[in-house]
């Protein structure tokens, strides 16, 4: 009994001297569940929208409201759009991923040797300058061809393998997107596992939109700022 009084003793201690910063921690992990997160990009899939080692902001009021810490909404107030960059949890292994949303409930969607088409209009493609493509941060540039991609009325910059080297995931059937379901790629588009290898994402799975670069780290140069990469909007 003397035992359990001065457990709980040390207990009451620890809080009285620790609540203000446990207080913060659970507001902050909180607000990152539900309300507003930032997370660091570790791969190249969105490349060249988003680099590898982006911190970028993700608003998850976007859509809805959920339960922190769990998939459940609360109320729910939109529905993702096409050509929205969005993070979700993988059907695989619950990773991470930040994807665009390329199709959308109804949609009919297809890809023949990388050439999209969405309800029967097929995108236009146009090769990017060799100014523009010397800013983008990828290792062996030559390797890639890069291309502004437009259909819809919507415009995105996405890369390809060039012909040269192998393409993967570079095609698929015409399919129409389900109730619920939403189709996603990676902008890096021969690099990236996306719907066409864990399938269609449900709309419940998507955690929020990814709005803005809060800042960004080049890896491969001792980790300095890309000062023109802070605080700037995603395409």
């Amino acid at each position: 009994m003397i035992r359990y009084a001065t457990i709980m003793s040390r207990i009451e201690t620890l809080w009285r001297e620790w609540r203000t910063f446990i207080l913060f921690i659970a507001v902050m992990l909180i607000f990152r569940s539900a309300i507003a997160d930032w997370n660091q990009v570790p791969s190249g899939s969105m490349v060249p929208s988003i680099y590898i080692g982006d911190r970028i902001i993700v608003d998850k009021l976007a859509y809805d409201l959920r339960v922190p810490f769990t998939l459940l909404r609360i109320m729910r107030w939109k529905d993702p759009q096409r050509g929205d960059v969005v993070t979700f949890p993988s059907p695989e292994d619950d990773r991470l991923l930040v994807k665009r949303v390329v199709a959308v409930p109804g949609d009919v969607i297809a890809l023949d040797d990388n050439v999209l088409s969405i309800n029967g209009e097929r995108a236009l493609y146009k090769p990017l300058d060799a100014r523009s493509i010397a800013q983008i941060p990828v290792p062996d540039a030559h390797r890639y061809q890069f291309f502004q991609e437009t259909i819809l009325g919507q415009e995105r910059t996405i890369m390809l393998y060039d012909t040269a080297y192998a393409r993967t995931g570079g095609s698929f059937a015409p399919i129409e997107v389900p109730p619920g379901k939403y189709l996603m790629l990676g902008d890096n588009r021969d690099n990236s596992r996306d719907s066409r290898v864990i399938g269609l994402i449900s709309r419940e799975r998507i955690l929020g939109r990814a709005q803005t670069v809060a800042f960004s780290l080049d890896y491969e140069n001792y980790y300095k700022p890309r000062l023109d990469r802070f605080f700037t909007a995603l395409p």
